[in-house]
């Protein structure tokens, strides 16, 4: 059985769970999530923890079964904490504002870079070398970071870039000086 799975996720005060079918709506503090999950796996709802349970005990239906848990997980902890990803502009006259929910970027291009806030998603500029990505769906913030990484990733040999927090970049060394042939 799913070691994950088994695990009942416990409610956090002010969250409510509402199971219809296969569907379910958390509501929090921060907002509200709904997602469709697989028929293989069924819900059952305590005062204080919900229980994901398979239906069978087939291929799929394992499978299914630890996902099922982590994205409910994932959904609770959404709506009553929310998430947030951290990026870091490192190289020279990089830079990065704000403008109402559009970050304006200047890394390194001829032209400045715009990246719009899709809903459910807000940035904060506390420096103009740092952005943070926060909202209440993981999944969400985990991809608008990354479309604003791939705008400028971090190249190997100096480093530069845009780079998550704490993100460890592999250098690579530069030319060798050419040895005199004889």
């Amino acid at each position: 059985m799913s070691r994950i799975g088994r695990r009942p996720i416990d409610l956090p005060s002010g969250v409510e769970i509402k199971v219809d079918g296969n569907r379910v709506v958390a509501k929090g503090s921060k907002g509200e999530l709904e997602q469709a999950f697989p028929d293989e796996v069924s819900f059952s709802v305590a005062e204080d923890n919900v229980v994901v349970d398979r239906v069978n005990d087939e291929r799929r239906s394992r499978a299914m079964h630890g996902l099922a848990r982590a994205l409910l997980s994932n959904m609770i902890t959404g709506v009553s904490e929310g998430y947030t990803k951290e990026l870091e502009l490192h190289g020279v006259g990089y830079r990065a504002a704000l403008k109402g929910q559009t970050i304006e970027l200047s890394v390194g291009f001829s032209h400045v870079v715009n990246v719009d806030a899709p809903e459910g998603i807000s940035f904060e500029v506390p420096e103009v070398t740092r952005i943070i990505v926060s909202g209440i769906d993981k999944q969400q913030v985990g991809q608008v970071s990354a479309n604003i990484r791939k705008i400028r990733p971090p190249e190997p040999y100096k480093g530069k870039g845009i780079r998550y927090a704490g993100e460890r970049i592999v250098r690579k060394a530069g030319k060798a000086g050419v040895a005199a042939a004889g």
